[in-house]
């Protein structure tokens, strides 16, 4: 079995002219190698080799694109936009590869990227035959196929297929979190739209504009002391002021005082405390 030597340090008692410290001393040990795993280095290869045919495939595109459109515009606009062909598939494969679990969704995007490769390859094939060199076209062409085979080859050793049913679980769990994710910019938007449209108001009727008052309602009912309202407050209200505002208001039913204050102070205000702020404030009454 190999070994390798490792470091390591350890606190021991060191004792000099009868008074004794601790230390730190190093010591070392042989600790087993774990054996080689073939299998990790075979798929970095393979990985690499993908990555590197890639990059030769743009290089060349690029080059004879380039060139081809080199012929009608500048050199940069001619080379810049020959960049977008290999670019297009290769977007298309790193989207495949995001969507790996995801069949419909990855399908889609490998479909593409095969549409993208043929446009970028009938381009190369086109300057070889406007340069009269056919068989270099035809070449040229294929080394942007083989580079995506090599990467499509790649992607089958890192993938991880799922069972029909654990997939069936997957997208729901994604559909239900990106439904929430999705709400989170619809509320924004909501919000947004609620405050311009008070702004609005609060401009065209004056600063003393009111947004929970209703003009429509008529004065005070004089038949239940419950149902009057108490007046909104100036600033913000905690629990307890609201329950005291509610009670001075004339409010005696529990369910009345509850949904005040979950108007005025805290929508998510729990029954026992506004219970419990009501029996101090008669207590303290």
């Amino acid at each position: 079995m190999k070994t390798r030597t490792i470091t390591r340090y350890r606190t021991v008692p060191h004792t000099v002219d009868g008074e004794t410290e601790l230390i730190t001393e190093p010591y070392t040990v042989d600790i087993p190698l774990p054996p080689r795993d073939w299998d990790q280095l075979v798929r970095a290869g393979v990985t690499t080799g993908a990555v590197v045919l890639v990059t030769v495939s743009v290089v060349w595109s690029t080059a004879s694109i380039g060139d081809l459109l080199d012929r009608v515009v500048i050199a940069p606009a001619a080379y810049g936009a020959a960049v977008a062909f290999d670019t297009a598939w290769i977007m298309c494969m790193a989207v495949e590869w995001l969507c790996r679990y995801d069949p419909p969704r990855a399908r889609i995007a490998r479909y593409a990227g095969h549409i993208a490769l043929a446009i970028a390859m009938a381009a190369v094939f086109a300057h070889g035959s406007l340069a009269d060199q056919l068989v270099v076209g035809a070449v040229g062409a294929v080394v942007s196929a083989v580079a995506k085979g090599a990467w499509m080859i790649a992607m089958t050793v890192h993938a991880r297929p799922l069972d029909t049913r654990t997939q069936q679980w997957v997208a729901k769990r994604r559909a239900a979190l990106d439904g929430q994710r999705a709400m989170i910019p619809v509320r924004r938007e909501l919000l947004r739209s609620q405050a311009l449209i008070e702004a609005e108001r609060a401009a065209l009727t004056g600063p003393d504009w009111n947004p929970d008052h209703d003009p429509t309602e008529s004065g005070p009912a004089t038949e239940d002391p419950d149902d009057e309202q108490p007046a909104a407050p100036a600033g913000p209200m905690t629990v307890k002021d609201a329950v005291r505002t509610a009670l001075d208001s004339g409010m005696s039913d529990p369910d009345r005082v509850l949904a005040y204050v979950r108007t005025r102070a805290d929508a998510n205000a729990k029954p026992a405390t506004v219970d419990r702020y009501i029996r101090l404030a008669k207590l303290a009454g």
